[in-house]
């Protein structure tokens, strides 16, 4: 059976628009009954925010089981490295939750981890805490190392990439990132919906992430350019994905599930 993992952010929507193709292309997914699941280095967020979100944005007949994000996998692989730790957060509610969600507490008293995710609230407070933790002994965890995310407007905004490089600038430290490209949330997100490498397709915008993820796990790849990546900047990656579309609008889905039962898509 083909599978799908695909990012959100500039593959679904951008910013609170919905991109155009993205309701009939989840629509035809729930229809057919493929396995799917939108894998994103959001951490700001729940499963329950982005499904309200999409709900409001008119894509209906999903539910939270549908969604992994930064910050449940963060959680995750903290949970695996010490159980019930601590940790300073700087970062939006939903990585706080997934963190409580485990087991975790949170201070700014000798914290076994600093954990870092994307938040408009960075200020230079947090930066000074977070900076003395971690020359004081914590590890430094990033959930993802996106340096921008696209808005709805068709601009880039700061995303958790400068905060994670203004830490390590002052500490000469590298956060361990748990987000996309790192397989082990690659794996995570295979193991939630029992897909295999050899029969999925990860859709995403962005080359170092989404599609690096992807190759990485021994999947296809798709990008598409609704999001960070155009066309003229495929040339400052070593490596290329499988198919390069404007938008989902543009993917044929009858055509690879078609190919993937012939046994073609992954010759």
């Amino acid at each position: 059976m083909l599978s799908f993992i695909s990012d959100m952010d500039g593959v679904v929507y951008r910013g609170n628009q919905l991109i155009p193709g993205a309701k009939h292309f989840i629509g035809e997914l729930l229809k057919r009954k493929v396995s799917f699941l939108f894998l994103t280095n959001n951490a700001e967020q729940t499963p329950i925010d982005l499904k309200r979100k999409l709900e409001i944005l008119g894509v209906d007949g999903l539910t939270e089981d549908h969604f992994l994000t930064a910050a449940q996998a963060t959680a995750q692989f903290l949970k695996s490295q010490k159980e019930k730790g601590t940790a300073y957060v700087i970062g939006a509610a939903g990585l706080i939750s997934e963190l409580y969600n485990v087991g975790y507490s949170i201070t700014e008293i000798n914290p076994d981890y600093v954990v870092v995710g994307k938040t408009t609230a960075f200020n230079y407070d947090m930066l000074k805490k977070a900076v003395c933790l971690i020359n004081q002994g914590s590890r430094f965890i990033g959930s993802n190392p996106d340096l921008v995310d696209p808005a709805a407007d068709g601009t880039l905004i700061p995303a958790v990439g400068p905060i994670l490089a203004a830490i390590e600038a002052a500490t000469g430290k590298k956060p361990y990132i748990v987000g996309k490209p790192n397989p082990i949330m690659m794996s995570i997100a295979k193991t939630r919906i029992g897909a295999h490498s050899e029969n999925t397709i990860m859709i995403g915008d962005r080359m170092d992430t989404d599609i690096l993820g992807g190759l990485g796990a021994g999947m296809k790849t798709c990008l598409v350019l609704s999001g960070v990546t155009t066309i003229d900047m495929l040339g400052d990656f070593p490596y290329i994905p499988n198919y390069v579309f404007s938008s989902v609008k543009d993917i044929n889905l009858d055509k690879l599930l078609k190919e993937h039962e012939e046994g073609q898509l992954f010759t």
